[in-house]
């Protein structure tokens, strides 16, 4: 299935210069979104992972049935303030500003197996962002999953220490 073509373009959104890729023509469609979870899935096959640390918010569309899919726990890696306990924080840099995100400091155990989620890389600053957040609680990153890589901002350079797999490019 050619997922690719059901993700429509939308230039200047959120700001002008930016061309979005919407997921939502695929998620709408139940046999593309089948496709792309089994797809994200069987990328991690043969790893060992205990916890899916999906990041907010798009992360959560993939990274909870990627959970369910692989017997795994999910983290939830929020924007400040959503979470409720004792959080972890960063402050990284994206395509057109800045952010933080937060997650609970004793989401895992030290050690535990983890996979970081998210829909898109294009910098690579979220997910350098939440794989530092994982580490910070002693987390060992065995996967980095995108269910799209924009492949001219470079975001894969930031992330050679770790296995990465992009679904789609563009």
């Amino acid at each position: 299935m050619d997922l690719a073509n059901l993700i429509r373009a939308i230039p200047d959104f959120p700001i002008e210069g930016i061309l979005f890729r919407d997921i939502t023509t695929m998620l709408s469609k139940p046999d593309a979104f089948k496709a792309a979870i089994d797809a994200l899935v069987e990328s991690q096959s043969g790893k060992e992972v205990a916890q899916v640390v999906a990041i907010e918010s798009r992360g959560y569309i993939f990274g909870a049935p990627m959970a369910y899919q692989m017997d795994a726990g999910l983290t939830l890696v929020r924007k400040p303030g959503k979470l409720p306990a004792e959080t972890v924080s960063v402050e990284y840099s994206l395509e057109y500003g800045t952010n933080t995100l937060e997650m609970h400091a004793d989401a895992f155990e030290p050690g535990t197996p983890v996979i970081v989620v998210d829909d898109l890389l294009a910098t690579g600053g979220s997910a350098k962002a939440a794989i530092d957040l994982v580490e910070r609680i002693g987390g060992v990153v065995v996967g980095v999953v995108f269910l799209i890589e924009l492949d001219a901002l470079g975001g894969a350079k930031k992330l050679t220490d770790y296995d990465v797999f992009s679904l789609i490019h563009y």
